[in-house]
């Protein structure tokens, strides 16, 4: 089939790949505009546009899909599909009726479960056993269209959020491939999605980044490993922020007020919870790149001392 593709990150370059790589031909690319990053807020292209750039294909970059101008221009690419992975931009009716077999869209959770912008995270901040990937035919509401294919993918207890979008951006990969397979054959039933079922993953928020310490220690390590790469866990020492990339748990129980350091050396920075005990694994301080808690303590051991309390 000809297909028309529309994804802005990672996750959705994969399965872009995938197409690239399969029988179907990419007619052009859909991404969000270049977008200023980093340090020094220079415009960058997404990763969508690079692979696009390095694989010669058409590449738009339309602020909205609600202009005529734009509406027409995709509606002169004939073509049979258009498929939808992480895009960012609402798709209005008169393009989600255009191509041919509609618009389908690959998205990163068990539909009706976790729609919208961060399925991944909040999976993991849910203390979900199991994730997956859902192919649906798209409507106007978000993530609310009828089911096309869907696939479970389970959610280990040392998953991070990094961790688990690359399975899921493989899994997905191979599953649109086969879901346009078998849509050229008119194979794929769709299923409507239950809406009492339904729930929402909002965008993620800086705010959130902050360990509340009297929580359970289970909940601070899936904080941490479902804001890793980004916002990034956070807690205070003094004056100084301390971002956490990495935890563990240990489950012994400890009177002391949550948040204080119990211990502090290079195997680890134990510090008591709401329950139980948090042991720090891999910190970043301000200026400085993720390290080891060996590595930070060599400098850095009186940030640290037993008895101390982080906020």
């Amino acid at each position: 089939m000809n297909i028309l593709f529309a994804g802005t990150p990672e996750f959705a370059s994969t399965a872009l790949a995938a197409l690239l790589a399969s029988s179907h031909s990419v007619l052009a690319v859909y991404t969000q505009p270049d977008r200023p990053a980093g340090r020094g807020r220079k415009y960058q292209a997404s990763p969508v546009k690079q692979f696009a750039q390095a694989h010669g294909l058409p590449i738009l970059q339309p602020e909205t899909l609600r202009d005529a101008h734009e509406q027409t221009r995709l509606h002169d690419f004939a073509a049979d599909v258009m498929v939808v992975a992480a895009y960012g931009l609402l798709l209005p009716k008169a393009v989600l009726r255009t191509p041919r077999l509609g618009c389908i869209n690959l998205h990163a959770s068990l539909l009706p479960s976790f729609r919208g912008a961060a399925p991944i995270q909040r999976a993991i901040l849910a203390g979900d056993q199991e994730t997956g990937i859902s192919i649906m035919q798209m409507a106007l509401r978000l993530d609310s269209g009828p089911i096309l294919l869907q696939q479970t993918c389970p959610i280990l207890s040392t998953d991070t959020a990094t961790t688990l979008h690359d399975r899921l951006a493989t899994l997905g990969a191979s599953m649109i491939v086969g879901a346009l397979d078998d849509l050229a054959q008119g194979m794929l039933s769709p299923k409507p999605q239950d809406e009492a079922l339904a729930t929402y993953a909002t965008k993620l928020d800086k705010a959130e980044a902050g360990l509340n310490w009297s929580q359970s220690a289970q909940a601070l390590d899936r904080q941490v490993r479902a804001f890793n790469p980004y916002p990034i866990a956070q807690t205070q020492t003094g004056q100084t922020i301390v971002r956490i990339w990495q935890a563990s748990i240990d489950t012994h129980t400890t009177s002391a007020t949550p948040g204080t350091i119990l211990e502090s050396n290079r195997n680890g920075i134990s510090v008591a919870t709401g329950d139980s005990t948090l042991i720090l694994r891999t910190i970043q301080l301000p200026g400085a790149r993720p390290l080891d808690v060996a590595e930070v303590l060599n400098a850095h051991a009186h940030l640290f001392q037993p008895g101390s309390v982080l906020r």
